[in-house]
């Protein structure tokens, strides 16, 4: 059996300590990460230039040892390199074109010719193969369809999603051709991750909670398991996370549903409520508010300890219920992971 805890959790062991790693560790709070971001120039250029991509996935890791590191690219990649052009706004976040129509989707390059413009994030997880520690598991990712969706339609993200739910109403032919082309797409970029050394992929799909009813289980449940098919067809030995964050009950049996082999849970829930409801059918990522980097103290630790106890009696990966934000203390990153480890 392998040593790596993570993959160890993963395969449904209960460990004594949870793994533990952390939704956007290599980010604007480290100020090395800052540091190798001005070299690059901008967001997109560090990104795409591997040996600096994979410089700021091993900060976190030297600094706290965490358990796993996450590929670090960006879930938009993988739009662009089917066409629609993107760009950044400095402090406000991502701009893409729009994608509304079906001549636009037509338009669209074929999932055949993603690699010209991913190949460098290929590449940055073969350095990070090379160059991890042995015991430090490599996580690939990618967003899930709907979420990818609702930044080609809206050209933005939004709170609401609004432009998404009203394509979707309004025609819904096209809207299942962008999502079925992203879905395809998404096949070929995680199984490409994994043949160059990802050892765990995971499914962000960031804006899942505003799928109600049917409109979840078509859109969120059913492209999550359609991808994590496509994968476990060619990579039947590497373990899949699936995050439809803020699903509330739709993240009851999310994971029989979908074939994931974990579901990461964000903190709109609690942790006592997701070990009774989700762990029951086998691994749990989460769940501790991000605020808690930003406050430390004695609630940070509390919190932690509360989280761990709460999913103490079955498989169990450490993490945020989402990422850590650019304001938070390293130091209470520190005082999270020593807490989870002498919990």
């Amino acid at each position: 059996m392998t040593e790596k805890t993570i993959l160890r959790a993963l395969a449904g062991e209960t460990l004594p300590t949870p793994p533990i790693w952390m939704m956007r560790q290599a980010g604007r709070y480290l100020p090395e990460y800052r540091a190798t971001r001005a070299q690059a120039g901008d967001f997109l250029s560090l990104c795409y230039n591997p040996e600096l991509a994979a410089e700021v996935t091993l900060q976190p890791i030297r600094r706290y040892g965490f358990d796993a590191a996450i590929l670090f690219a960006d879930i938009l990649l993988l739009p662009q390199a089917l066409g629609p052009k993107l760009w950044f706004v400095e402090g406000e976040g991502p701009r893409m074109e729009t994608t509304t129509t079906m001549d636009q989707v037509r338009a669209l390059k074929p999932v055949s010719a993603i690699d010209e413009t991913l190949s460098p994030i290929y590449e940055t997880v073969k350095i990070l193969a090379r160059e991890l520690p042995a015991e430090t598991t490599l996580i690939g990712f990618a967003g899930a369809p709907w979420t990818v969706a609702t930044y080609m339609i809206n050209g933005r993200g939004s709170k609401d999603q609004a432009a998404s739910h009203a394509l979707m109403r309004e025609d819904r032919e096209t809207f299942t051709a962008i999502l079925d082309r992203i879905a395809e797409a998404t096949v070929e970029y995680l199984s490409a991750q994994i043949e160059a050394g990802a050892e765990v992929v995971k499914l962000f799909d960031s804006w899942a909670g505003s799928l109600k009813g049917q409109d979840f289980e078509d859109f969120a449940v059913a492209p999550t398991a359609r991808i994590i098919a496509a994968l476990k067809a060619r990579h039947p030995d590497t373990p899949i996370i699936a995050f439809p964050r803020e699903a509330g009950n739709g993240y009851v049996g999310f994971g029989a549903k979908t074939g994931a082999d974990c579901v990461a849970v964000d903190d709109s829930v609690t942790p006592e409520w997701a070990a009774e409801h989700v762990q029951k059918d086998g691994c749990v990522q989460g769940n501790l508010a991000s605020r808690h980097m930003v406050t430390g103290g004695d609630d940070l630790v509390r919190e932690t300890r509360k989280v761990v106890d709460a999913f103490r009696k079955g498989p169990h990966i450490f993490n945020l219920g989402h990422g850590i934000t650019p304001d938070a203390n390293p130091d209470n990153v520190q005082l999270m992971i020593d807490t989870v480890r002498s919990a």
